[in-house]
């Protein structure tokens, strides 16, 4: 028997404004639905600092997706017509406790993946990929990352805490959670608290490609190298709002210009096509300083994206 498809909810049965407050007006089933590719929202931002916000991201991303339309009029992909997707809601973090929050996202993902779903995650902050990695390892084994950011995230410590924003990819590697020649770093920028800040990634393995090689140009070409450097094996894809230039997506808490532009942004998802994608985030959207909209848009876009380069999606 085949199994049933959704499509997201056309605006031209019901106006965009209206209609569920679901990703893309798409149902709202919960983990056990059976779904191939699971939107979740991890409304997270305990770990930030600077500004806050980003536990404000899922809902109004969810909002803002309200835009898309199911087909990818660019790469011809229609992921509604080859995966069951849904959005299977939130986590329920503890909003007065980082630590508990960690665990009850890890357990949360945990479940999810039992289910054999993809999890696309929308954040929530920087700090969320590190327990969705840890359900990620008991899965597929350590998995190779394509991070985009305009920040490393392998500092030791902040404040004396080992878990915050700007910490997971350092635990992800101490925990033996990446495949450390298969993670590309992509869009790192701005100022660093000593001069060999972006050495420590370089130095586990990591390709690390600095903002200032990708300006004034495609990045088709970086990605053909990517997709050779993480060949087969199982890849996440990570990507902070940060990345992109202000000037696109000012709605976040640690903002850095010079940093890629949309397209770029798009380029490096497209570039995935053909990897084992086996999950992705959306992480640092921060409402109270997105005050168009777009930066949310961007977000909800980029997913979108991300869902289009799945193993399975088919082309028309």
């Amino acid at each position: 028997m085949a199994k049933e498809l959704f499509q997201p909810l056309s605006g031209n049965a019901m106006p965009r404004f209206g209609g569920p407050a679901t990703f893309m007006r798409l149902p709202a089933l919960g983990i056990d639905a059976g779904l191939d590719v699971a939107f979740v929202g991890v409304p997270f931002d305990i770990g930030t600092s600077n500004r806050t916000g980003a536990r404000l991201a899922p809902r109004q991303i969810r909002d803002e997706s309200r835009m898309l339309r199911p087909y990818n009029m660019a790469t011809r992909a229609a992921p509604f017509d080859s995966l069951r997707v849904a959005d299977a809601g939130d986590v329920a973090i503890n909003t007065f406790n980082l630590l508990k929050s960690i665990d009850i996202i890890e357990r949360h993902y945990d479940a999810l993946l039992a289910t054999g779903a993809v999890p696309l995650s929308m954040g929530g902050d920087h700090t969320i990929v590190l327990p969705i990695l840890r359900a990620l390892k008991r899965r597929h084994g350590p998995v190779g990352v394509v991070h985009v950011d305009a920040h490393a995230d392998v500092n030791d410590e902040m404040f004396g805490e080992k878990i915050t924003h700007g910490t997971p990819f350092r635990r992800a590697v101490e925990e033996g959670l990446l495949d450390p020649k298969r993670v590309v770093q992509i869009g790192l920028r701005g100022t660093g608290y000593a001069a060999d800040d972006f050495d420590w990634p370089r130095n586990q393995g990591f390709r690390v490609v600095q903002a200032e090689e990708c300006w004034y140009k495609s990045l088709a070409p970086l990605m053909v190298e990517v997709r050779k450097q993480l060949g087969a094996g199982p890849v996440y894809i990570s990507f902070d709002i940060d990345g992109i230039d202000p000037a696109f997506a000012p709605g976040t808490g640690t903002v850095e210009v010079g940093g890629l532009t949309v397209p770029q942004g798009l380029e490096i998802i497209r570039g995935c096509r053909g990897l084992d994608i086996i999950g992705g985030d959306l992480v640092e959207v921060s409402p109270p300083y997105d005050t168009t909209g777009n930066t949310a848009l961007l977000g909800a876009t980029l997913l979108y994206e991300m869902l289009c380069v799945l193993p399975g999606v088919k082309q028309r």
